[in-house]
């Protein structure tokens, strides 16, 4: 009940008496369920797990130190109830979660507390991992790791990329994963000038620069790594841009550490592919955090003051990207640990060419 304690301390500092929680992702975080119906209510000195009938035994098990609660009709009225019971006041609720028909659901049955839309709350603490998670952070990593070596000695001229991405993403699920984090984005030849060029029918050719972006959830936790190499000699103007994003790409996992801010971190890597001449190929942020989801806080960018602290774990993943030629995406997983980083994704960076 540690991140149930953390909360109510957050809680605490807010002046809220309970704590509706919706969000899937959260409820896995506090909870450790991984159901599909259930609803929860946190307070100062107690936790209650709200589901029907089709998970009342899941929750009993992985809800530990919950009360669970069996609803049989809207599940509001069990939370108006729990709110009546113990005398809640403010009842705070997740804002960019809880849909506007949910609100009015809520509101007309809770009618003695007082609703207080919150965001961000649960997703502050999630930001820094414990020693389990991180474990399990590096199993999806090892697994991502795994998938490349294999795809390497996979692909060929004439395969598809949707052919590639399918082959990946049932390998990993071989070693245990129990899905993709994202769908696998397979970019190659003038497809790899697309940041986000899900894998698709073309073809892969001889002489193609292949940009594979993927990871992998192992019981809950992603991974997300990406790597740009060749089939076949790409040319000289796809090795140059590749050899600037592979030194900006370590630069930033050189200097990653707690106290810097996520502009700091961004501005290693964007001054230094802008300083040859690619500063407007570069249009993404830095990286982001990983966790239960794929895209979580705290970010890498030129918009992200927050400082790092010990526990966070985010991506490295500078680009550039250049219509109609091609483009470059390098990425790895970092810990922010009290002495500076760790890196979690092993596979090489240095630019194969198959």
């Amino acid at each position: 009940m540690l991140r149930v304690n953390n909360l109510r301390a957050a809680m605490a500092k807010e002046a809220i008496d309970g704590f509706l929680v919706t969000n899937p992702y959260n409820l896995r975080y506090l909870a450790n369920f991984t159901g599909t119906a259930g609803v929860a209510v946190i307070t100062p000195t107690k936790a209650f797990f709200v589901t029907d009938f089709r998970y009342t035994e899941q929750a009993a098990e992985q809800a530990l130190g919950f009360e669970i609660i069996k609803h049989t009709g809207p599940i509001f009225e069990e939370v108006a109830n729990i709110c009546r019971q113990e005398g809640i006041e403010v009842l705070a609720f997740e804002e960019t979660v809880m849909s506007f028909a949910e609100y009015t659901q809520l509101e007309d049955v809770v009618e003695e507390s007082s609703l207080l839309p919150i965001s961000g709350l649960i997703e502050s603490l999630r930001e820094v991992k414990d020693e389990a998670e991180i474990t399990l952070i590096e199993k999806a990593c090892a697994i991502a790791d795994q998938g490349f070596a294999y795809i390497l000695e996979q692909i060929k001229p004439g395969m598809t990329e949707i052919q590639v991405a399918n082959q990946l993403d049932f390998y990993m699920r071989s070693l245990g994963a129990t899905s993709v984090s994202f769908d696998t984005i397979v970019a190659s030849g003038v497809r790899s000038a697309m940041p986000h060029g899900v894998a698709s029918t073309k073809v892969i050719e001889k002489g193609d620069l292949i940009t594979l972006d993927f990871g992998c959830y192992y019981e809950g936790y992603v991974s997300d790594m990406t790597r740009t190499f060749a089939l076949g000699d790409p040319g000289e103007k796809l090795k140059e841009i590749h050899q600037i994003v592979l030194e900006a790409q370590l630069m930033v996992n050189a200097v990653a550490k707690a106290g810097m801010s996520g502009v700091e971190l961004d501005a290693v890597a964007r001054d230094y592919i802008a300083s040859h001449g690619y500063g407007e190929a570069f249009g993404h942020s830095t990286g982001h955090g990983i966790g239960l989801e794929i895209h979580e806080g705290p970010n890498v960018s030129f918009k992200s003051p927050k400082l790092f602290v010990p526990g966070n774990v985010i991506t490295n993943e500078p680009g550039i990207y250049l219509p109609g030629i091609g483009g470059v995406r390098i990425e790895d997983d970092l810990l922010i640990t009290t002495t500076g980083n760790r890196i979690l994704t092993h596979s090489p960076k240095e630019l194969i060419i198959l």
